[in-house]
């Protein structure tokens, strides 16, 4: 039964969470070149700036930190489904090789298609979703087994192998085309922010705005789901209907993420994780506080590793990394 002391703990932690977001927004548009002061920074977001810091804020500053905080929430919900469908805590877009198909489709389409700017930003991620998708199934495809349905842990191992050897096409992919073309490949793989303009924002945000909802109603599903499959049959749930849908939702969210951050991994990983340590396992109460703090996780990451290292920072797939890799290897050993 759903007691109205976990309702109020999860609002709690919910909010505190929006806090953090709203203080690391504040950090991200206020520091660098042309830094702004607090007052400075109100006055222009209610439009009343100068033309120089209106376009400081809204033309470069302001669309970064809306597409960070979007992707990573959208890795956070797709490492909370993933998690959810084959009831392994390991699962993450990023470790089981969804990213790098992604990425794989990407650098494809980049170095050998005609590419318009008129429609290039909402193209991507389209792109990305056909590039997941087919890798998700082929993995799903020899993780699965007629009579013992799904193996968690096989499904991760499987994942980890077409990570790699898809990570190492796309270095044969730059190793073989334009130098001119290789530097857009490289900021993929390094996992830079480098979708920060406003059609990238409106690109990924629909992908979001519909999937989110449609998780939280399946919040039951992914319940039963995670506790074991003959339980989820005998309460009447549709189990491979329902896990390939929710499996497409993953797919669709981390490719649209990935397709203006490049290959962040992790993040799908410690936000559900984390979330569930405080506010337990059932998905209507842990997935808005994963969603939250992924969004969070990456928003700081990029926020840190840019002012870090001058004059260019450090991308923030590398700083999600330097916390994320340790974090796996204790679940692993920990599971």
């Amino acid at each position: 039964m759903i007691t109205a002391a976990k309702i109020r703990k999860q609002i709690i932690v919910c909010v505190t969470m929006l806090i953090l977001i709203a203080a690391t927004f504040v950090i991200g548009t206020r520091l660098g070149s042309g830094s702004f002061s607090l007052d400075r920074l109100l006055v222009t977001l209610f439009g009343h700036g100068t033309s120089k810091e209106n376009l400081l804020l809204f033309s470069i500053r302001l669309p970064r930190v809306v597409i960070t905080l979007l992707a990573g929430m959208a890795l956070a919900l797709s490492g909370s489904i993933l998690q959810g469908i084959t009831r392994n805590d390991l699962a993450d877009p990023g470790i089981i090789g969804i990213n790098a198909g992604a990425g794989v489709a990407i650098s494809v389409f980049f170095l050998y298609f005609p590419l318009d700017p008129r429609n290039f930003a909402y193209v991507l991620p389209i792109v990305a979703f056909v590039g997941a998708l087919i890798t998700a199934a082929v993995i799903y495809l020899f993780s699965y087994s007629r009579s013992t349905g799904l193996k968690p842990v096989k499904l991760v191992l499987v994942g980890v192998g077409f990570a790699l050897a898809l990570n190492g096409l796309m270095v044969v992919l730059i190793s073989s085309t334009d130098y001119r073309k290789v530097d857009f490949i490289a900021q993929w793989l390094a996992g830079t922010i480098w979708g920060a303009d406003w059609p990238f924002v409106w690109a990924v945000l629909p992908w979001l705005v519909i999937l989110l909802p449609y998780v939280l109603y399946k919040s039951n599903v992914l319940n039963l789901l995670a506790m074991d499959e003959s339980i989820a049959i005998g309460a009447g749930v549709s189990v491979n209907r329902d896990r390939l849908l929710l499996l497409g939702s993953a797919v669709a969210l981390a490719a649209a993420a990935v397709s203006v951050t490049g290959g962040i991994a992790f993040v799908g990983l410690m936000a559900p994780h984390i979330a569930k340590a405080i506010v337990g396992r059932r998905h209507q109460f842990y997935v808005p506080l994963a969603v939250l703090m992924g969004g969070w996780l990456l928003l700081l990451a990029d926020t840190v590793g840019r002012h870090l290292v001058d004059p260019s920072g450090i991308p923030a797939g590398i700083m999600v990394a330097l916390i994320g890799g340790p974090y796996f290897l204790y679940l692993l050993l920990r599971k």
